[in-house]
């Protein structure tokens, strides 16, 4: 199992309420959002849905470990390190919990229970990367990555959209 990198392309407007719900549930809430997802039956048929508004692919170790490098955010705003990993999961560094990302065995974000509360949980790293829009442009928001476009299933040309926007 890999992970794949997902990164939402187009916004909310004419968009039907189950695809806006799936978005959410990737937590895609904004353009130019991505996350990092385990590949699996549910979360393909999630992209297969929602495929018009989104790029994805395959996600290498180098590229997961620059995402969680740069634009990882903790709860505060702050960067992800190697200190707030160990203190709050079970990765000892970036380049460890960027190794699980890409290969599929961790979810972007990490919870913990908030002290005093046996239920409520809060955020240490967001489930969400914000990424700026890409030098250059984008190839075209309404047509597919295949016949020229920017959405759709890049496969590992995602690292060079990556590189644009990071």
């Amino acid at each position: 199992m890999s992970g794949i990198l997902v990164v939402r392309l187009r916004s909310d407007i004419h968009v039907r309420t189950d695809m806006s719900d799936t978005m959410k549930l990737l937590n895609l809430t904004r353009v130019n959002h991505a996350t990092i997802i385990p590949d699996n039956d549910v979360n393909r048929g999630m992209i297969q849905k929602i495929k018009d508004w989104v790029t994805y692919g395959p996600v290498s170790k180098e590229t997961a470990a620059r995402l969680v490098a740069e634009r990882a955010e903790t709860q505060g705003g702050g960067r992800v390190t190697d200190a707030i990993l160990a203190d709050n999961s079970d990765f000892k560094s970036v380049d460890e919990f960027a190794a699980a990302l890409a290969e599929g065995r961790a979810k972007l974000g990490i919870r913990k229970l908030v002290e005093g509360s046996k239920t409520r949980k809060t955020w240490v790293v967001k489930p969400v990367l914000r990424l700026n829009p890409p030098k250059k442009g984008h190839e075209g928001i309404k047509h597919s990555f295949r016949s020229g476009g920017a959405l759709g299933d890049r496969g590992d040309a995602i690292a060079g959209l990556v590189e644009r926007m990071v």
